[in-house]
């Protein structure tokens, strides 16, 4: 018998909400499934990707992330991991670094053995790159096999990887797949192989509402009973609370209203969403943070989804700048791609860890299917045209758990800079 964690998109370092308090509670979630690990003398913590939310980690996250390894390792517990998008760099990973000194194994083609089972890994690989792999992996004589690998893989949601052609072209049976990349925990059966996420560690957007965890995987055919030969269990994190509240105002009730249903819930060091619909009075959402933080908030954000009266003069002010923005862009001669741009950084359905990776997702797309560019050439628009002129693409309105795309490739203000390597380079 083997078992193992498998944990994945712990995204240490992201500064959610620019808190240095957020940034501390992904290292520490990580820390507590480390801690899970020790204390039930597991045979391997088993990462399935993004450890780290960027590909250039600051010191204090490598320190930090270095520090909760080194507990692994002086328990005798391997951690065995895959590079993730968010983290991945065009040379060294952040993980070769990790194994160099000897807190960890970077799981590819050869086995990795462990107890009974042996472990495989997939890094994260492009849409567009996919097409030339071979999925050849080195023979075993373990009783388990499983398929450690990051991406979006079928049948879960806002799938671009077809789960059936790995394991059908792969040179291995395998008992499992590991997955990570979405941040949504699930488990399905595909082609006679258990295919399970974990979900992120820590609640990476306001869309993630249920709590956080991890799974404990045993390789045993006793233990899981009947045909099957591995046992997969859902377990919980205690993480920050994240509090959802919403306020449906009718006519004559305003921010009196707001703040007696905010009254409701306990705030004490809480994540904070407040969204308001109905036909009520207007309502100044810096109040409403400012009156959440006050009851205890660690931070407050709201967000009132209520139309403005569009055959009126619109007034800007903090309170909506979307309408702003609106008018600005009605006025740019965008192309479409640009448009496709500006709405992955500005509509609300788009997570702001996968923001990066979104934008260079579409600008693929439409590389891929503007021959002529004429994606990329500005055009007349007139008022409400940049809703017609978004591309078209369905997903863009989809809130994705981890959006598809290579961080290596994307554009950054420091060419130089660009691969990662020159910090890499000081620790290796």
């Amino acid at each position: 018998m083997t078992r193992v964690i498998h944990t994945g998109d712990t995204h240490i370092g992201y500064s959610q909400y620019h808190s240095p308090v957020r940034r501390q509670d992904f290292l520490d979630a990580f820390e507590a499934v480390v801690d899970d690990a020790v204390d039930d003398g597991v045979d391997a913590v088993v990462h399935a990707g993004d450890l780290f939310h960027d590909r250039r980690p600051e010191l204090r996250d490598l320190m930090g992330t270095i520090s909760v390894l080194r507990r692994l390792d002086d328990a005798g517990i391997p951690f065995l991991a895959v590079v993730g998008n968010h983290e991945s760099t065009r040379g060294g990973q952040w993980l070769d670094l990790f194994e160099r000194l000897g807190l960890a194994t970077r799981l590819g083609d050869e086995p990795v053995v462990v107890g009974e089972a042996a472990f495989y890994g997939l890094d994260h690989v492009p849409v567009s790159r996919r097409d030339d792999l071979d999925y050849a992996f080195a023979d075993h004589d373990a009783e388990y096999a499983a398929l450690v690998a990051h991406g979006l893989f079928e049948p879960f949601g806002y799938a671009d990887w077809d789960t059936e052609t790995v394991l059908t072209e792969s040179d291995i049976n395998f008992d499992a797949m590991l997955l990570g990349d979405n941040h949504t925990p699930d488990t399905a059966e595909v082609a006679d192989t258990w295919v399970t996420y974990p979900g992120s560690t820590e609640r990476a957007s306001a869309s993630e509402r249920e709590g956080r965890g991890y799974n404990l995987v045993v390789f045993d055919a006793d233990a899981a009973g009947g045909d099957d030969r591995v046992e997969i269990r859902r377990r919980a994190l205690d993480t920050r609370p994240f509090v959802f509240v919403s306020v449906e105002l009718r006519e004559g009730e305003g921010e009196s209203r707001v703040r007696e249903r905010v009254r409701e819930y306990d705030l004490a060091e809480a994540v904070v969403h407040v969204e308001i619909t109905g036909e009520g009075d207007p309502v100044t959402p810096a109040a409403v943070e400012e009156f959440a933080t006050d009851e205890g908030a660690l931070i407050a954000r709201v967000t009132d989804r209520r139309e403005t009266d569009a055959d009126g003069e619109v007034d800007v002010s903090f309170a909506d700048p979307e309408d702003a923005v609106r008018d600005r862009l009605d006025e740019m001669a965008l192309s479409t791609a640009a448009r496709d741009v500006e709405r992955a950084v500005r509509e609300d359905t788009v997570p702001d860890a996968n923001v990066r990776e979104t934008v260079k997702r579409r600008v693929e797309e439409r590389l891929d299917e503007e021959a002529d560019l004429d994606a990329f050439e500005p055009v007349d628009s007139g008022p409400g045209d940049s809703e017609e002129n978004d591309g078209g693409d369905d997903q863009s309105n989809a809130d994705e758990s981890d959006a598809e795309s290579d961080p290596a490739e994307a554009t950054d203000s420091d060419p130089a800079s660009t691969d990662g390597q020159v910090s890499m380079e000081d620790y290796l």
